[in-house]
């Protein structure tokens, strides 16, 4: 047994196989890519017994080893690869109990492979609510091979299973009888694979032969060979492949009548979830209840949130008080005081309307309710050159358009994965979260409607269904310049409902709030620092010849007066504000003044840095008093020197917001579309189309508004 073994989870979707691999893990669970694929990997340890820690790695979801889609030949890519970092030792086949026969099809081929297998039956539960009993002693006695009953969603039978996998490791099985032979058909042809590649096992040989050349440590030579083999023996790919299919599920047919018993038909769904899913899946009722649970969220985003927002925004304003009373003055209290705490604060404020989004988005997940809203848009999508599957890249676009974008890999036609790359970071982002909410709050009442919801809360769900829209409309737009002959097509299965996993919930919602707090954390406070440093410093003297100056260009301002008007002089002659000002004419016409240009220039970066921007400027901008010591205050009162009047309007507040919803303003996004269509044409075309709509749309917002 080796020191570290590797264990790899392999599973059919909605198999229960991550909520296993969460069970295993817990909170210890590393997220990474697999080795020069751009596919999301997740790892973690286990402790097997006291004398074996392992590593679990947890495979994407797919239902045989002939892969559909790119993130699904990782799994055969690293099976049929024994030199793979990631080759496991021992491989769990998660199954779903309930759909015994459909995933004992990926079961067999791995142990075709030759590959120690554990088979972990789960969602008995459900296997029982459909009056299945499965005898899973002698389904092993069959299989020859470790059977553990388990439950994924409660951590049951975990015990058991580790047990499984140490016996497994001890003694693996070295020798089995195939339960599909290829040399049955093709011996010439297995036989001078194995030869060439010093392989030992027949259905190893023929995936190499049937899948040379999407695996990734085959040269250009090695699958010219192969194809030279395929045309000497005749040997017909898709064909054999039916073929191989049709035998495996006949030999599956005996398993699973042995050691399945059904008393009714196991097709039969529960009543209560006919009725459930009549409503949930309705051509119209099923859209009506879907914009209900939007406005729902929103609404809890903004009344939930409000109070701890509130609670931290004065904290930081205390903290920052505080810390000017105690430490000496000068520029490193500035620094740490309207630098680094103002820009923190810029980041800890909005974890309360982050964690209660994603709380909420992960219930809908857990229930099984998100699966239905993305059969019921299938239909919707598609008039758009989508399809179903779009939905997922879309949905997770309102957490990050990175992670959203390299889940496309799924759609398997190529014309549609590019056009949901392409209008997936119209989606809005937690990272537009902070933005909306401080904006919509400033310029928006918190009027009822309805007794529940408020005008904030409608008005935010507003802006997250333009998004929507805007990406539908973008995709039927740039359908006509992408070419493709490919047939798309949706296939899910329905997953069961279930209530919600209180620590899996949880697990969401922690790993969610610290990636803002780890990833855009680190971006806002390091540009908050480097702002503060742009707007203390300026070129010349003029900076250091403030006082005198405000002095005598206005002799009657005295105490707190004086003391802002030097703040604001000495801000408008930094590098920060040369710079504001140097493209305040292109901005001008949004309503744009130089500070929000500032902002804008740093959000490019990240959307999210906007804020801390904001949040540095004026705290350098301006003294703090009683009445004017939060971010939002301190927004709310900002005069605009042309007019007299608030600087932010609903004009120019909802210019911002138009802006926001469609400005590609993430360099990690671009990266990201860079990687998935291997070249800049497609990121370019992005960036110039979304940068387009929102300068244009920002700009009529504001002439109509003003």
């Amino acid at each position: 047994m080796k020191k570290t073994p590797i264990i790899a989870l392999v599973g059919n979707p909605n198999s229960g196989k991550s909520s296993l691999f969460n069970q295993l893990t817990g909170l210890r669970q590393k997220v990474g890519n697999f080795p020069s694929v751009t596919v999301e990997k997740k790892s973690g340890p286990l402790t097997l017994d006291d004398k074996t820690e392992a590593i679990v790695i947890d495979l994407p979801g797919l239902y045989s080893l002939y892969p559909k889609a790119l993130d699904e030949r990782v799994v055969i890519d690293i099976l049929a690869n024994p030199q793979h970092q990631d080759y496991p030792d021992v491989v769990v086949v998660v199954a779903d109990a309930s759909n015994l026969k459909r995933n004992m099809l990926l079961f067999t081929q791995v142990a075709d492979l030759g590959l120690p297998v554990v088979l972990a039956l789960n969602m008995l539960d459900v296997a029982r609510d459909k009056n299945l009993q499965i005898n899973a002693v002698k389904l092993a006695m069959k299989l020859g091979v470790a059977v553990v009953r388990i439950n994924a969603r409660v951590g049951e039978g975990l015990t058991n299973l580790k047990s499984a996998i140490v016996q497994t490791l001890e003694n693996p099985v070295t020798h089995r009888n195939y339960y599909f032979n290829p040399a049955d058909q093709f011996p010439e042809l297995i036989e001078e694979v194995k030869k060439n590649n010093q392989l030992s096992n027949n259905y190893l040989a023929l995936q190499y032969v049937q899948q040379h050349d999407i695996f990734s440590f085959f040269s250009t030579e090695k699958r010219v060979a192969f194809d030279k083999l395929i045309e000497k023996y005749g040997f017909m790919e898709s064909g054999f492949q039916a073929a191989e299919t049709m035998h495996r599920y006949a030999v599956i047919d005996g398993l699973v009548k042995d050691s399945v018993k059904t008393i009714a038909d196991f097709l039969v769904k529960p009543p209560w979830t006919k009725r459930l899913d009549a409503v949930l899946l309705h051509p119209f009722w099923g859209y009506a209840v879907f914009l209900f649970v939007l406005l729902i969220i929103f609404q809890a985003v903004f009344t939930l949130a409000t109070y701890p927002m509130d609670m931290i925004d004065a904290g930081v304003s205390s903290l920052n008080d505080w810390l000017n009373q105690q430490l000496p003055a000068g520029a490193l209290t500035n620094l740490l005081t309207d630098g680094l705490v103002a820009g923190i604060g810029g980041v800890v404020i909005f974890i309360p309307q982050i964690a209660f989004l994603f709380l909420l988005v992960a219930l809908l997940e857990e229930t099984g309710y998100m699966a239905r809203v993305m059969v019921i848009m299938d239909k919707l999508m598609r008039k758009f050159g989508l399809n179903g599957k779009s939905v997922v890249p879309l949905i997770s676009g309102v957490a990050c358009a990175v992670p959203a974008i390299m889940s496309a890999r799924g759609i398997g036609n190529r014309k549609e994965r590019l056009l949901t790359i392409l209008v997936t970071p119209l989606m809005s982002c937690s990272a537009r979260l902070p933005i909306f909410t401080i904006l919509i709050a400033l310029v928006v009442p918190a009027t009822s409607v309805f007794g529940f919801f408020t005008l904030q809360g409608l008005t935010l769900m507003g802006l997250y269904l333009l998004g929507l829209i805007s990406a539908l409309l973008s995709a039927w737009a740039i359908k006509g310049i992408v070419k493709s002959s490919e047939t798309g097509y949706f296939v899910m299965e329905m997953p069961t409902y279930k209530v919600p996993r209180w620590y899996h919930v949880g697990l969401a919602v922690w790993d969610s709030v610290k990636s803002f707090v780890t990833e855009a954390g680190k971006i806002i406070v390091a540009i908050s620092i480097i702002l503060w440093v742009l707007a203390t410093y300026g070129p010349g003297d003029s900076i250091a010849r403030a006082e005198e100056t405000v002095q005598k260009s206005n002799p009657a301002l005295q105490g707190t007066d004086f003391e802002n008007a030097v703040a604001a002089y000495k801000l408008e002659n930094s590098y920060a504000g040369h710079f504001g000002k140097f493209i305040e004419p292109a901005i001008a016409p949004l309503g744009y003044d130089w500070k929000i240009g500032i902002a804008l220039l740093a959000s490019f970066a990240a959307r999210e840095v906007f804020v801390g921007t904001m949040s540095t400027i004026y705290s350098i901008g301006s003294v703090a008093d009683e009445d004017n010591h939060t971010i939002k205050a301190r927004m709310r009162s900002e005069i605009n020197p042309k007019t007299g009047q608030p600087m932010y309007t609903p004009a120019l507040a909802f210019s911002l917001l138009i802006f926001y919803v469609f400005a590609m303003m993430c360099m990690s996004t671009i990266a990201t579309v860079y990687r998935e269509t291997h070249g800049w044409k497609w990121p370019i075309i992005q960036l110039v189309y979304m940068t387009v709509l929102a300068y244009g749309l920002a700009f009529l917002t504001y002439q109509v508004l003003k």
